[in-house]
């Protein structure tokens, strides 16, 4: 009988853990799944509370593009696992699908508990045995496993392990990223290992330098800006531009739109130290039909009502005007109409890790097999043989809209059978 462990019990880990125990009577396996909460799948439930986005139902190419940088790397594992056959996977569970207006993939009910439910009645009757309240603290001299218990810490041996510790958001929920610091040791005794890029904020939000007024931030913090565009100049001198919603938070601006440039704006602010971002508060409008509109004779109107009127400028897009603008601008037709059409914001950095949706970074593609293994692991000096990593931990990121879940799904799923392999070979 081989002892298979997996530690982490979010999509990738059950993930995992359904491939290895749906083929445990024919490799003699027995699978344990360790988590350090109270229960597992935390982040994955708070994940569906605005709706479970599972996947993306666009066409394979532009699928894959979404993870940038990382696409070649995650092309094989998609090529395995698709969208369509993670949609596949859930009916399987007897959960209905349905594709939004947006393209994206939702469970009917549009929850997540139902389907994690049925998932983890699957998994204990194929035998997968759980254990929560276990922390994972390393390995012993020896290569077993340690914990940390209510019972105090234990070690035990497995023949294989599989990874899925999740990145650092949202720590409160299991993932806070203290695997980092048990895998980083293994690159001091091995410096040319490289095993970790570091773990960094994505699909976030963002501050603006100097912060709003107490007026601003009491008044319109937590309200949506809609229909929006910006720009601005990325890292590599390329003009980006998005149009959607936003929102203004307590210190600076976030929301969807800002969740799909996370990336290269923080990028950009990592190369330059801060990002002036332009905002366009009427993208479906040029620049001369806001200039006719304000300059339109406004008769016994106050200014606040004819630019509601003539131009639909209102609410919290006022609030904006009224903030950034100087007296003279606002009271410049032509200068506020460029303000309209271009509002500059100075954007400073990014809100702290542990608020993020997700994280970039983390177990580099180039420290892994084919399988998802830790290539050299036993010539590293702190981590054994047979050890494999998958979902948000690696070192890849995409935005919100289903990409999130669809890797951490293929990945579970790839080092799962990567553990079956190796196995196999050994």
């Amino acid at each position: 009988m081989k002892n298979i462990a997996v530690i982490g019990g979010g999509p990738a880990g059950l993930m995992a853990a359904e491939v290895l125990a749906a083929s445990a009577q024919t490799h003699g396996l027995q699978v344990a799944l360790f988590d350090a909460m109270p229960s597992v799948g935390r982040k994955f439930l708070l994940a569906g509370i605005g709706g479970m986005n599972i996947t993306h139902s666009e066409p394979f190419e532009p699928f894959i593009s979404r993870y940038g940088v990382r696409a070649v790397s995650l092309a094989p594992t998609f090529a395995a696992f698709t969208p369509t056959m993670l949609r596949d996977w859930v009916h399987g569970l007897g959960i209905d699908t349905f594709i939004g207006s947006s393209g994206r993939v939702f469970p009917t009910d549009m929850k997540a508990a139902p389907l994690l439910r049925a998932w983890l009645q699957r998994l204990r009757a194929a035998d997968v045995q759980f254990h929560v309240r276990h922390r994972w603290l390393g390995w012993t001299d020896t290569g077993a496993l340690r914990f940390a218990t209510p019972q105090g810490e234990i070690a035990k041996s497995f023949d294989a392990v599989v990874l899925a510790l999740g990145g650092a958001s949202w720590p409160q929920l299991g993932s806070d990223g203290a695997w980092v610091s048990i895998l980083a040791a293994s690159e001091k005794s091995n410096p040319t290992n490289t095993i970790i890029s570091p773990l960094v904020p994505a699909n976030c939000g963002f501050d603006i330098a100097g912060g709003w007024s107490e007026h601003l931030q009491h008044r319109f913090a937590g309200q949506p800006v809609k229909t929006v565009a910006l720009s601005f100049l990325d890292a590599d001198g390329q003009i980006q531009q998005r149009k959607g919603e936003l929102m203004l938070s307590d210190t600076g601006l976030e929301g969807s739109l800002m969740y799909a440039i996370s990336a290269p704006l923080r990028e950009a602010i990592a190369a330059r130290g801060c990002v002036i971002l332009t905002l366009d508060l009427l993208p479906d409008k040029s620049l001369e039909r806001v200039l006719s509109e304000i300059a339109h004779p406004r008769g016994a109107r106050s200014f606040a009502s004819h630019l509601q009127s003539r131009a639909g400028i209102h609410g919290v897009k006022m609030a904006l005007l009224r903030e950034l603008c100087s007296p003279a601008q606002f009271n410049d037709p032509a200068q506020l109409a460029t303000a309209i059409k271009a509002l500059p914001l100075k954007i400073k950095t990014t809100r702290p890790l542990q608020e993020a949706i997700s994280t970039a970074g983390g177990v580099r593609f180039e420290a892994l097999n084919e399988h998802l293994m830790l290539r050299s692991a036993s010539a590293a000096g702190a981590i054994p043989t047979g050890v494999f990593c998958a979902g948000e931990m690696l070192d890849w990121e995409a935005p919100t809209g289903g990409y999130l879940l669809s890797a951490c799904f293929a990945t579970g799923r790839q080092a799962g059978q990567g553990v079956l392999k190796y196995l196999s070979q050994n």
